[in-house]
């Protein structure tokens, strides 16, 4: 029996039906027969204990010109989806954790994919400091005396904001760059929130690896190569994607994490490793399955559904 399935995300007449993961997602579910409503984050309104959102029943198409054919407008009571696919773009702010409290009220009910609260609570630079034998030194703060303690002891930094996305504010200082204090500034006056400084990883040379994970397990990965003289590797600012077999470390990185995004419901998730070290957990709105499939031939829409419908047998 087909899912009633509604999609939280941004315009989805501007995707890239070539690249957006959450296109592919739509289609995997059309195909299989599952129905389709899109909304917009801003749609949302909770009264009363019911969570409702103004959106259109759609119907997905391989037309880069119309991505999706919109019923008319309509109100629609998420808590009788079967699904929700919590997939818009960060920046994870307020309006972003706002939402996911809002999901709350009719998860697991209607399962929200990922779960709102481990969505919430699991923000993918912080996350990953769970894991402190796996990941790069790193620091997370807003003062500068601990930044330039931090950078005399590793010499060559990455500073970026911690709920950041897509490579940008990211910055490379090495041990002589004068530049320290000035960005520090700028930091502190664009984002109240502490920001994330690691250790430089030379390795990102060879490509900053997306491996995605279904319900905890890995089923393929990607390696995005920075752009000559670049330090940032998201496709995003001009990375480009490549295929990449998983290593032992690879393996051996996902089976210590995987039962904890499994027992989080983290459904489908993407982590970035750079070398032998763990960089990123990302659960908000993870891209990069249309690159895998094209290259592995491993349907990983496919796999993310088979795993939301094995969830909703129960």
């Amino acid at each position: 029996m087909g899912l009633k399935v509604a999609i939280q995300m941004d315009p989805i007449q501007s995707v890239d039906i070539n690249a957006d993961s959450t296109f592919r997602l739509a289609l995997e579910a059309q195909d299989r027969g599952h129905t389709l409503f899109y909304y917009l984050p801003d749609a949302l309104a909770w009264q009363g204990g019911s969570l409702t959102a103004h959106g259109h029943r759609i119907r997905v198409q391989k037309d880069p010109a119309q991505p999706a054919i919109l019923e008319p407008r309509e109100q629609v009571d998420l808590s009788t989806m079967d699904v929700v696919l919590l997939r818009q773009d960060p920046p994870f702010d307020m309006q972003y954790i706002s939402t996911t409290h809002m999901l709350e009220a009719i998860h697991p009910k209607t399962l929200v994919v990922n779960d709102p609260f481990w969505v919430r609570n699991s923000p993918e630079k912080v996350l990953v400091n769970d894991f402190q034998d796996l990941i790069a030194p790193t620091l997370i703060t807003r003062d500068l005396d601990a930044v330039k303690a931090f950078r005399a002891e590793h010499q060559d930094i990455i500073i970026k904001p911690l709920y950041g996305n897509g490579g940008a504010g990211v910055f490379r200082l090495t041990a002589q760059d004068g530049n320290l204090s000035a960005l520090f500034e700028m930091f502190v006056q664009t984002w109240r929130e502490p920001f994330v400084v690691q250790k430089f990883l030379p390795a990102v040379s060879q490509g900053d690896k997306r491996v995605i994970l279904v319900d905890g397990a890995p089923i393929g990965a990607i390696n995005r190569l920075p752009q000559k003289g670049e330090t940032r590797s998201n496709l995003h600012v001009g990375g480009t994607a490549a295929p990449v077999e998983l290593t032992e470390r690879d393996r051996e990185i996902c089976a210590r994490i995987g039962p904890v995004l499994r027992e989080r419901g983290l459904i489908f998730v993407g982590i970035d490793v750079i070398g032998d070290t763990l960089t990123e957990i990302n659960v908000t709105s993870p891209t990069g399955i249309q690159e895998m499939e094209r290259f592995t031939g491993i349907n990983a829409a496919g796999l993310i559904w088979d795993a939301i419908e094995k969830r909703k047998a129960g």
